[in-house]
């Protein structure tokens, strides 16, 4: 009896355990959540939207009454991605589609404003096998017969809409199409993969294109494909899916990696330079993994889209212009021309909505001899290219060709080849670049740039009888100027979404939302009324009234300032300057100070960390007594941060000299050595926008005076020419206020001959503090002259804030002699070599000092010298 009761007490335990296990795997469902939710009693009150109203489809809508209806794109993403991934997509690409978009991810997934389908019975694992199949059997089934195209796609791809729409309209719908990359997987991949010699599958992550005939063949047979998986690979069960029921295998053609490009970096794919061919020519780039460089590639793409347009608004100017001219109306009289019936040509004048430009100079025919110069001195002269380029306007003829001119003759034959290779699939042939043996280019301020250039070509014919032959040809090419322009920019933003407080206030209500989303389409969930007092408490209801009363007055009356936008010329700007020793120095940049800040009682303070030199020890003493005695005048905040016997490191200087500032304030770092006046200081308000833009001025840095008005570096030994000094000053006729006249006195002769603009120096810039914390500020390892600021200048370049350079001409460096120490990093002598060769003199005045030496360039030699 005791043995019995013990096997009646094992099976009962048995079937309790069974029958527990059973309850908890139908009432608990495993998500992507790090945390297993019970099924609250609220989801079987979700009631799925209606499809056709997720992706904004009308009802009497189909595929032959709209033009959004070419193509449905099913993006496949997770729970976790909705809020970047996904949302970029939506954002970008998803606008420009000649068709719709829905996003398909878990059953548990919801995202307020984006067309999202919870596929039941799906999770987020991976391989998402099921989740594709789902996709594509619940896309037939609601949109099935309103849309010629199905695009199975994941949300780290970039699909660019009007070249796919241009695609998919040269292919015939009504045939089974299955459009994509072919593949037959790796080597040590073919024998697990099942296939047969003669099949393939379409990779997915560059996007897989379908047909409806295919779909309609397909999907009737989703559930039996799900049964009999071979692989975990989802796209290769795809493939042989529909292989076995529509009777199609993907794409054989080499085209298709082109279009539908895959890049092979991984993660750092698209994240360098974006001017390529393989970027240009593609329809989709794969794979997309940072969803902040989505918005990079889609602002890339719309500023193509932008040059497109312009240009075919020169080529309707150009035709308007040529029709006038055959009609008999001159040049001058085509803005005012009225069409029969009373309709003017152009109906919109200069200054007002709508204008198009001025005809008669965007309708210019394209002639390199259009314009024609009056004098000799007007002609606008052709530079030589080869390896170098070879210029008789330059003071130095021959020289290396610069980076930006480089860059534009690469965009020239980038372009030229596409417009060569556009009827390439019909001739069955293409043209490659080989290299640019010559050239000559020349630039028209008014009317644009003409090129001439000689290319070394390869042309392959692939069709018919192959062959493969090098040809030159002559590019005679204009590239023309449109009309100019002007946006207005907003002077201050939302914190980006990259800020600390900001991401910690989203991950709350992130986490809110995913506790209580069964109830996302609960319809007792109205909107709050005046007074929530059912769902706030008393104090919560009191405030939200009082802050649709303060929201609902005039601006005037509203208590609060928190919003408040003060003039940006009067905002506040805290310059930060590091010294050591240089007294003399000193005390030309406080006159220059007390004249443009103290006396005009500009909005500006100043801030000095100041460090002791063990060579000139006085200096420190002296600046001290140099700042009190302004002070004591001007009654004006100027702060010393005293550094004593530190070493001096700029970089560290400047984050010193930063903690005496709030996080709201615009900083501008400075050295003493610069003189401004007051357009500089606008220009620093102006530039710098807080969580948006910085400011990195390119100044201007004189050169050795002593070179500048030396009779050596300026004419010929036998030469009586008399060199004279410019003469800055002016008569006061009382016609100019005590701010221009400051400005006059603080302006530099910004010359060739005098100086040169410091496009490679980065030490004056002007930012606010918190973007300043946000990038994570100066490198404090670096010791010594220079390197700080360029590190910091990378470090903002790869930031998602704008950096606004621009030649300042009111920000001159007055010239000093370097010093560079021998004990100095590598890198840091080199670049200090560098800089004090450059501050030398022009070239014009290195020319003549060689010719008035020439035992410089061939120095005798010494007799007994080996």
């Amino acid at each position: 009896m005791p043995r019995r009761s013990k096997w009646m007490h094992l099976v009962a335990g048995v079937v309790a355990g069974v029958t527990l296990g059973v309850f908890l795997k139908l009432c608990l469902r495993p998500s992507s959540r790090t945390s297993i939710e019970a099924c609250p009693n609220n989801a079987k009150l979700y009631v799925a939207p209606d499809p056709l109203s997720i992706v904004d489809l009308k009802a009497d809508e189909t595929l032959f009454n709209s033009n959004r209806t070419l193509v449905f794109v099913g993006v496949m993403t997770a729970e976790q991605y909705l809020t970047s991934r996904a949302r970029a997509v939506y954002e970008t690409w998803a606008q420009d589609l000649p068709g719709r978009i829905a996003f398909f991810s878990s059953e548990v997934s919801r995202a307020p404003g984006l067309p999202l389908i919870p596929l039941r019975s799906v999770d987020d694992s991976y391989p998402p096998q099921k989740k594709s199949f789902l996709m594509l059997l619940y896309m037939f089934e609601h949109y099935g017969e309103r849309f010629e195209w199905f695009m199975r796609a994941d949300d780290d791809v970039y699909v660019r809409g009007d070249k796919l729409g241009e695609f998919l309209r040269s292919v015939d719908s009504r045939k089974p199409q299955f459009i994509g990359q072919a593949g037959r997987g790796t080597n040590n991949e073919k024998d697990a993969l099942a296939l047969d010699y003669n099949e393939n599958f379409c990779m997915g992550g560059p996007g897989v294109l379908i047909s409806r005939e295919t779909m309609r063949r397909v999907a009737p047979h989703v559930k039996y494909c799900l049964k009999h998986l071979y692989t975990t690979h989802e796209d290769v069960e795809l493939g042989r899916c529909v292989a076995k029921f529509a009777g199609v295998s993907c794409t054989w053609s080499y085209d298709m990696q082109t279009i539908l490009h895959h890049n092979g970096s991984g993660a750092e794919a698209y994240t360098g330079r974006l001017k390529k061919r393989e970027v240009h020519r593609a329809i989709t780039l794969h794979p997309v993994k940072d969803h902040r460089q989505m918005y990079r590639l889609h602002t890339y793409f719309k500023n193509l889209r932008i040059q497109e347009l312009r240009e075919q608004s020169l080529d309707l100017h150009r035709d308007i212009q040529s029709s006038a001219r055959e009609l008999g109306v001159k040049g001058g009289q085509v803005t005012s021309f009225v069409l029969p019936g009373g309709v003017p040509l152009f109906t919109a004048k200069m200054g007002e909505p709508g204008y198009l430009g001025d005809n008669r100079i965007l309708g210019a025919p394209i002639d390199f001899n259009r314009y024609k110069a009056d004098r000799v001195e007007d002609i606008v002269p052709f530079d030589f290219i080869t390896k170098s380029i070879h210029s008789v306007s330059h003071s130095n003829p021959k020289r290396r060709l610069e980076t930006p001119l480089k860059e534009a003759l690469d965009d020239v034959i980038r372009e030229v080849m596409e417009i060569i290779n556009a009827p390439s699939r019909q001739r069955g042939r293409v043209i490659d670049f080989n290299e640019l043996l010559y050239g000559y280019t020349r630039l028209q301020p008014v009317h644009g740039v003409d090129h001439v250039l000689d290319l070394l070509l390869k042309y392959r014919r692939y069709r018919g009888r192959k062959m493969t032959a090098a040809v030159r040809r002559h590019a005679y090419l204009q590239q023309c100027f449109t009309g100019t322009e002007i946006r207005e920019l907003p002077m201050g933003e939302p914190a980006p979404i990259e800020d600390a407080e900001i991401l910690e206030q989203l991950d709350i209500n992130v986490k809110n939302y995913q506790n209580d989303y069964d109830d996302f389409d609960d319809p007792n969930n109205n909107q709050n009324s005046f007074l929530d007092i059912g769902n706030l408490n008393m104090r919560q209801a009191f405030e939200n009234s009082l802050l649709k009363i303060h929201n609902n007055l005039p601006k005037m009356l509203q208590w609060s300032n928190e919003n408040y936008e003060y003039a940006v010329y009067d905002r506040q700007i805290h310059f930060i300057l590091p010294l050591l020793g240089r007294f003399e120095i000193f005390n030309r940049f406080m006159k220059n100070y007390e004249d443009i800040v103290l006396k005009s009682d500009e909005a500006v303070s100043l801030t000095i960390v100041l460090f002791l030199d063990a060579e000139t020890p006085l200096d420190y003493e002296n600046s001290e007594t140099l700042v009190n005695h302004f002070k004591s005048v001007y009654r004006k905040d100027i702060k010393i941060v005293a550094m004593g016997a530190a070493t001096f490191s700029r970089g560290a200087a400047l984050t010193e000299g930063l903690k005496e500032c709030s996080t709201d304030d615009l900083v501008s770092f400075i050295d003493v050595d610069m003189m401004f006046n007051h357009i500089s200081l606008r220009r620093i308000r102006i530039n710098t926008i807080k969580y948006n833009q910085v400011y990195f001025p390119i100044v201007f840095s004189q050169y050795n005076p002593e070179v500048v008005y030396g009779d050596d570096y300026n004419k010929f030994k036998e030469e009586n020419t008399e060199i004279i000094a410019p003469d800055n000053s002016e008569d006061n006729d009382g016609s100019k206020s005590d701010i221009e006249l400051a400005n006059l006195k603080y302006s530099g002769d910004v010359d060739n001959d005098f100086g040169y603009f410091r496009q490679y120096g980065f030490g004056i810039l002007s930012i606010f503090k918190c973007d300043f914390e946000r990038v994570g500020g100066f490198d404090l390892n670096i010791k010594g002259w220079g390197l700080e600021d360029v590190q910091l200048f990378e470090t903002l370049i790869k930031s998602n804030l704008t950096v606004y350079r621009i030649a300042d001409e009111t920000l001159v460096h007055i010239f000093h002699s370097v010093d560079c120490d021998s004990k100095l990093e590598k890198s840091q002598f080199l670049m200090c070599l560098g800089t004090k060769a450059s501050t030398y003199g022009s070239d014009k005045h290195m020319t003549y000092y060689m010719l008035n030496h020439p035992e410089v360039l061939w120095p005798q030699k010494v007799k007994g010298a080996s």
